[in-house]
């Protein structure tokens, strides 16, 4: 059936877009309770709740890229990476807009490796990048590569939300476990309504650097990295962390990148107090 004149398929006038719509998911590869400190430092709403065995996923509000000011992909780049470094885990970041979806995968100081789909499904990145996200995230060098290589081949069948979904698939060998109604291709405001009703949701809110930073080291001096908080590998850390957060924040502000100010602010932050906390435990 043809269409009347003068409007397009979906009845909107003619050169008028549909809606953007875009969304994103955080997954941590850590329980909640570890990942609850870290989170606040990314001073943006989200819900915080588990997603199966050893992983918790964060659902933001999404409103850096809402008002169109900023990509989603830029914007969850920089999250992804300021959580993951200095934390023992790595983070999972899912997006998806009207044009393109993708994930980039963060850990410590290495440089995050993404991948990325157009809105039919279409490849548009390296499989070496394949390759290095199971190995960063542990996968089977055989079974997981061998199920995640399908992805990077042209598929008519597959758009890009079903890609998404095909890279979750594989994850849940590693024990990942999305809630019912978080799913990818949903926009923002669905993937936050879904993750407030989920038994164990939890509101992560910004309380200020003092409070996020303070939080986070007194429950990681507890943990693996307790080493790393106090004395000459606190403090070398801490050096590292400024010498990286100071011109990373000055990058993003010159370029207008709200993701890479934020992942610049939490290292220059992590670093200055770092100093200070290692300076404090050890005249206590």
């Amino acid at each position: 059936m043809s269409t009347a004149s003068g409007a397009s398929g979906d009845g909107r006038p003619p050169g008028e877009r549909p809606a953007r719509t875009a969304g994103a998911l955080l997954l941590c590869r850590a329980r909640p309770d570890a990942v609850g400190p870290a989170a606040p430092l990314l001073r943006e709403r989200m819900v915080l709740a588990g997603a199966g065995a050893g992983w918790s996923l964060l659902v933001p509000e999404g409103k850096p890229w809402q008002d169109g000011a900023e990509p989603v992909d830029r914007v969850l780049t920089g999250w992804a990476t300021a959580l993951a470094v200095g934390a023992p885990w790595p983070v999972l970041a899912l997006w998806w807009d009207t044009d393109r979806s993708g994930f980039v995968l963060a850990s410590g100081f290495r440089r995050p490796v993404g991948y990325e789909w157009l809105a039919d499904g279409t490849p548009v990145g390296e499989d070496e990048a394949m390759r290095t996200f199971a190995a960063r995230l542990g996968l089977d060098p055989v079974l997981d590569v061998q199920a995640l290589e399908p992805l990077t081949r042209p598929d008519p069948e597959a758009d890009a939300p079903a890609r998404v979904r095909g890279l979750l698939a594989v994850l849940t060998r590693a024990g990942l476990l999305l809630p019912a109604g978080l799913t990818p291709g949903e926009p923002a405001d669905r993937l936050r309504g879904a993750a407030r009703i989920l038994p164990d949701a939890e509101q992560v809110d910004w309380a200020g650097w003092r409070a996020a930073v303070g939080a986070e080291l007194d429950i990681a001096e507890r943990g693996a990295l307790g080493p790393w908080l106090r004395g000459p590998r606190a403090r070398a850390l801490a050096v590292a962390q400024l010498a990286l957060g100071l011109p990373l924040t000055a990058w993003g502000l010159r370029h207008r990148g709200g993701g890479w100010i934020v992942a610049g602010s939490v290292l220059t932050a992590r670093g200055a107090l770092g100093l200070a906390y290692d300076r404090l435990r050890a005249h206590s």
